[in-house]
């Protein structure tokens, strides 16, 4: 591996601010740095470069310009990247934030995205034509970031995670060069990309699927906290045999008093009585608080979810894969639920099933095909004299613990943190091998670093 320069060499600063052709952010507090996103985990901005690129030609520049000064590379899109894995203190972050364009082809219905572009601008770019793509529930995560590492969301079970629906890639690589991949065309490094994450190189532009979907009937039914148990209890029944139709994510949420209270989030995309039936059994399984279940459009679904995600304040998560909602795993969410030690913090369960379990493991890099629960722990509190935030991920980490025996090996690889070694490689199982030797292939000086954790 090359000797690395360090980022803040006054030399190798004045070179590179030359070189780049886009906005140059130097070490120190700068705008990029305090800008702290909804994943941040409370931990102080590095304060390395940031090149903030409006061009395929600016990327290329930048990747060009930090290799010849032996820089490690990494990238921001949205920012949602709560350990810090896509910042560097010592290297050069490339900030495709500018780069957010989104054209649609309603004929072909696919969507050309640009590598800064949000959930919520290609949501919109294609409601205008009746059409959706298979994004997460929050609408300010980067579409790419979240493309590359897997993708879980309302529309999963229908039309798979979001990286079944990559169709083509331009990357830039190492060496700054720029090539489009597909299926038939660098066929290995899309198979990686499709799970790997950015760690190969960084996609400037993709070509993904979209669907003709106009209305979802969803929304949020809450109920009290006493029905926990019974409510998550059916709600694990009633997921056995779900329909490819319909996803359903549960959670813990607090409530405007800063109680929990238990989250039913159903999204339906078929016919619309069958939908209505199904809803109503998710109605029945307590006494609500509240519904906000309707038929609206999916961009408006999202624009739900992002109340819960608040910039400022700090993060920290962990990830289980549950092949059930057993007793014991009910009473340990339960447990968390009501040992909180922040009002803000939550648990989010969603459920694999339909498309996307009947891709072959081996088909693409994400490691897991199987039926499952994705539990997403989330600690969340605000900054405080003295807090640290300890408690939060010891609270977090506590759950997490609880569910280890109950849990498959591994987890959700875009939340896994990068120390978390023997889990990132059961994450990919018997894709992991193969990460690995495409990691020395494509990227042979580990320039590149990204949120999705890889093997090894």
């Amino acid at each position: 591996m090359s000797t690395r320069t360090n980022a803040t060499d006054t030399d190798s600063l004045h070179d590179l601010i030359g070189a780049v052709a886009g906005s140059v952010h130097l070490p120190g507090v700068d705008q990029c740095a305090r800008a702290r996103s909804a994943g941040d985990d409370g931990a102080a901005p590095k304060s390395g470069l940031v090149v903030k690129c409006r061009s395929v030609s600016q990327v290329r520049l930048a990747v060009h310009a930090a290799r010849l000064r032996n820089l490690p590379l990494c990238v921001r899109g949205a920012g949602h990247d709560w350990v810090g894995k896509a910042r560097h203190g010592d290297g050069l972050v490339i900030d495709l934030s500018s780069m957010r364009g989104v054209a649609v082809d309603p004929v072909a219905q696919v969507a050309t995205v640009e590598g800064g572009a949000t959930v919520a601008d290609v949501s919109k770019a294609a409601q205008r034509h009746g059409l959706v793509a298979v994004t997460t529930h929050v609408s300010t995560v980067g579409m790419a970031g979240l493309t590359l590492g897997g993708g879980y969301g309302a529309l999963t079970p229908r039309f798979g995670l979001a990286l079944d629906n990559l169709l083509s890639a331009n990357v830039v690589l190492e060496d700054g060069s720029l090539v489009s991949t597909d299926s038939t065309h660098h066929g290995e490094l899309f198979w990686a990309l499709r799970g790997g994450g950015g760690n190969f190189g960084i996609v400037v532009s993709m070509r993904i699927q979209l669907h003709a979907v106009d209305k979802i009937l969803g929304g949020a039914i809450l109920f009290p906290w006493s029905e926990a148990r019974a409510v998550l209890q059916g709600y694990s029944a009633f997921m056995s045999s779900a329909p490819d139709e319909l996803s359903v994510l549960a959670g813990v949420i607090p409530t405007p008093d800063d109680q929990p209270a238990i989250l039913l989030a159903p999204a339906w995309c078929g016919d619309a009585h069958q939908g209505l039936q199904a809803i109503a059994q998710l109605h029945s399984l307590a006494t609500p608080l509240r519904s906000t279940v309707t038929s609206r459009s999916y961009a408006d679904m999202l624009a739900m979810y992002d109340a819960q995600v608040v910039t400022g304040k700090n993060y920290s998560v962990q990830t289980r894969w549950l092949p059930a909602l057993s007793a014991d795993a009910i009473d340990a969410l339960i447990g968390a639920g009501r040992a909180r030690v922040s009002p803000s913090s939550g648990i989010v369960i969603q459920h694999f099933h339909g498309a996307g379990t009947r891709v072959a493991t081996q088909a693409t890099a994400f490691g897991l095909r199987r039926r499952h629960f994705m539990i997403e722990i989330v600690a969340a509190w605000e900054s405080a004299p003295g807090e640290d935030g300890a408690i939060h991920r010891r609270w977090a980490r506590d759950l997490s613990t609880a569910l280890e025996p109950l849990a498959i090996p591994g987890g959700y690889p875009d939340l896994l943190t990068p120390d978390a070694y023997e889990r990132v490689d059961a994450a990919y199982g018997c894709n992991a091998l193969r990460l690995r030797r495409l990691k020395r292939r494509f990227d042979p000086d580990d320039v590149f670093s990204c949120a999705t954790a890889l093997p090894g």
